[in-house]
């Protein structure tokens, strides 16, 4: 089979080698369960999560993958096979840990900072998965991010708009003490109502509410919170997360996963992230003269 024509976001050699063995692994174990292995696989699971990338970086439309890749339906198949069994979620934080780690950090963070995003939808969005914003006046879905002080993503939940920050808030909150019993401070900002301070503090966190100083003009960073604004930006830079896309919940959180894992890999291997005005990875920048 003729090699490919390689794209920009297409993982190097270095990012490939971590994120293949939590790949590998779902594969070997999804063939056990079939008899005698099932049939071999068509497609190299790093071709699979290329095309995936390309979706996540470009916001294309699956169907609009450039035919270099697999099959836009093979491709899909693969990214709802992984966002429904938790494999997204899972890579990541396996990046996340050896980032952490990489960084002279305990593996698991203590702290964390919350916040929530409401960006608006697509036509392939149903109706009754989404909802208004009142505050932000924004029809779509609510995505609550926690983060750790370095901006990383232990989770990211996915709701309707209409849903109150306070009300996620509680559910997510329950979740991030189960999923990361270490952390024992939470930085929030207004939004989040007393009760889920309190609620916090029956969970042994204390959550601290950080306010913008009033009369403040243009954009201030705040004080903790502003790693969870920064985590945002680092989103921005792949288009798909822009705009609520996906139909299930579930994959829009996995988009986010993907595009956090190709972020996290690439700090791992000291790979320069593509931005908009230099769109060719590099490892290292040329000094000029």
């Amino acid at each position: 089979m003729a090699k490919r024509r390689p794209y920009p976001g297409d993982l190097s050699d270095a990012r490939w080698e971590l994120i293949e063995p939590v790949l590998a692994a779902w594969r070997f174990e999804r063939r056990g369960r079939a008899l005698d292995f099932g049939r071999p696989p068509e497609h190299g699971l790093r071709d699979i999560m290329d095309a995936i990338l390309y979706v996540d970086r470009t916001g294309v439309q699956w169907r609009y993958l450039p035919p270099d890749f697999p099959h836009w339906n093979t491709a899909y198949g693969y990214f709802a096979k992984w966002a429904d069994e938790g494999v997204f979620a899972q890579l990541g934080g396996l990046l996340r840990q050896l980032l952490r780690e990489k960084e002279g950090r305990d593996a698991e963070p203590s702290a964390c900072v919350i916040d929530a995003q409401s960006v608006k939808t697509s036509t392939s969005v149903p109706t009754a998965g989404q909802g208004t914003d009142a505050g932000k006046k924004t029809v779509g879905r609510k995505r609550s991010i926690v983060t750790d002080t370095i901006g990383l993503l232990p989770a990211v939940p996915v709701t309707a708009a209409s849903v109150q920050d306070s009300v996620a808030g509680t559910r997510f909150l329950d979740q991030v003490a189960a999923d990361h019993p270490g952390i024992r401070k939470v930085w929030v900002d207004g939004r989040y109502r007393q009760h889920l301070v309190e609620h916090a503090a029956t969970l042994g966190i204390d959550m601290e509410t950080t306010q913008r100083t009033p009369g403040t003009r243009g954009f201030t960073p705040i004080p903790k919170r502003w790693a969870a604004e920064r985590t945002y930006g680092w989103l921005m830079l792949y288009r798909r997360p822009a705009r609520a896309y996906e139909t299930p919940p579930v994959h829009s959180e996995a988009m986010i996963h993907t595009a956090m894992t190709d972020l996290i890999a690439r700090r791992l291997t000291n790979e320069n992230a593509i931005s908009r005005r230099d769109p060719t990875p590099q490892t290292k920048r040329q000094i000029p003269g």
